[in-house]
């Protein structure tokens, strides 16, 4: 059986005019978004070489490993020519992307996670997605306080030093801005992985429960019902977060991210980690929680990250992110060169627990097979699946639905829109849809 090769999805094809135009067709309700506002943009990609490997004549032999190659025949560079390990040069275009247009300014702006390259369920720290209020800042950590006010007992102000010296935990969770997908509420509305679900990234997170900063304040845990988090940065980022998920020890004010001090643009020096909860939750710059007995109905869960239902109410305080999941090989933008075997890669994930299953479609949800899950498979996190697939050549639709440990099946975009509409932002978690031509093009559709 041959074993199928694939080209990588090209970087830098959606233009500031695509993306006005897919909102400009969003507003008119109109359902061609992909046809019209990336015509020129999917033509240029697939004027692309598709690069294939040339096979050598029979009895010819591999010139690639007759010919001795020069990393065998000489030194190579020294150690430590950067003080900061770097990437390969020819993995260069594994990048974080902005999407041109999707917001008036680059400080209140988002940079999606390159999801079809990576492997396992960790983020690299340089690849994790951003989304800022006001930008990013470098705060001198010998300057940063947090403080513990509200019905607490002794009101305390901490240090970076002093919160270091404290017990500290790790544990591996995703992350996700409620607002992933959020383009794809009406039609297909961008054309790869990176850009559907690239609000998306996985880390090891170290630091300090909350919890425990609360019991050293003196905390009232009978009569405190909610916590008010607070960032630091210019947008005055403020979340309130209910206490049944702070006494549980899964909310941590975190200092560290994969083995290292957070980056700047994740927070750094301290944020505030909600396993299973929306992004915006998890406060950057976080200098102050203040513990109270009722929901704090801030801008930012009041106006802003709220639910269009389809008549026309808006519904508040719904952060808790649904089991998900997106193959991220093969997917849009991607091209199949050969037929034969691939194996279908994805990722899976629940703001509820672990995720128990993962079925995969190759034929648009007629049939199903389980996919196999890599461990570890952990709760509130990212589990990487995998299954064997031989394409035979003709179109075929790649679908994933994944259930998590309380039950619950991700939905069809039928099933959702049916209780949700068509004109919302947050919160889409249904089945995505990858469409391989006869070419081997995969490109973004989605099934009524």
């Amino acid at each position: 059986m041959n074993a199928g090769r694939l080209r990588k999805a090209p970087e830098h094809f959606i233009d500031r005019d695509g993306v006005a135009q897919v909102f400009a067709q969003a507003r008119q309700g109109r359902r061609d978004f992909l046809r019209g506002a990336f015509a020129a943009a999917a033509a240029g990609a697939a004027a692309l070489p598709a690069a294939r490997a040339q096979s050598p004549a029979p009895n010819d032999g591999d010139p690639n490993i007759l010919n001795l190659p020069e990393h065998s025949k000489g030194l190579g560079q020294a150690v430590i020519t950067d003080g900061y390990g770097k990437p390969s040069k020819y993995e260069a275009n594994v990048q974080r992307r902005r999407s041109p247009g999707l917001t008036q300014t680059t400080q209140a702006s988002v940079s999606f996670a390159p999801l079809q390259s990576l492997f396992g369920i960790v983020t690299p720290s340089g690849l994790h997605f951003e989304r800022h209020h006001q930008g990013w800042w470098d705060i001198d950590p010998s300057k940063h306080r947090f403080m513990v006010n509200g019905m607490v007992k002794n009101p305390k102000v901490f240090t970076m030093d002093e919160l270091m010296r404290l017990p500290s935990v790790s544990r591996f969770h995703f992350i996700e801005c409620g607002a992933n997908t959020g383009m794809e509420w009406g039609n297909v509305a961008v054309p790869t992985c990176q850009y559907t679900h690239g609000m998306l990234s996985c880390s090891e997170f170290t630091g300090v429960p909350l919890i425990t900063l609360l019991e050293l304040a003196g905390a009232d845990l009978k009569n405190g019902k909610f916590v008010l988090a607070e960032g630091g940065d210019g947008s005055s980022m403020t979340r309130t977060i209910p206490m049944s998920l702070i006494r549980s020890g899964e909310v941590l004010v975190a200092y560290g991210q994969n083995g290292e001090m957070l980056r700047p643009e994740q927070g750094y020096p301290l944020r505030l980690v909600v396993p299973g909860v929306q992004g915006v939750s998890w406060v950057k710059y976080l200098r102050r929680v203040e513990l109270g007995d009722q929901p704090y109905g801030t801008k930012d869960e009041t106006v802003h990250y709220v639910d269009l239902m389809p008549d026309g109410q808006h519904r508040q305080y719904t952060s808790i992110q649904e089991c998900k999941s997106v193959v991220t090989t093969p997917s849009g933008g991607q091209q199949l060169l050969d037929k034969g075997f691939y194996n279908v890669t994805g990722l899976a994930w629940s703001g509820r627990g672990k995720v128990k299953k993962v079925d995969v479609s190759v034929d648009g949800g007629r049939n199903w097979r389980p996919a196999r899950l890599e461990g570890p498979v952990l709760s509130k996190c990212l589990t990487r699946f995998n299954i064997d697939w031989v394409w035979d050549g003709k179109p075929a639709i790649i679908q994933s639905r994944a259930t998590d440990e309380t039950g619950y099946v991700q939905p069809t975009y039928r099933q959702l829109r049916a209780v949700r509409g068509t004109r919302s932002i947050y919160h889409n978690n249904a089945i995505q849809s990858w469409l391989v031509e006869e070419s081997g093009e995969v490109k973004n559709v989605q099934l009524s």
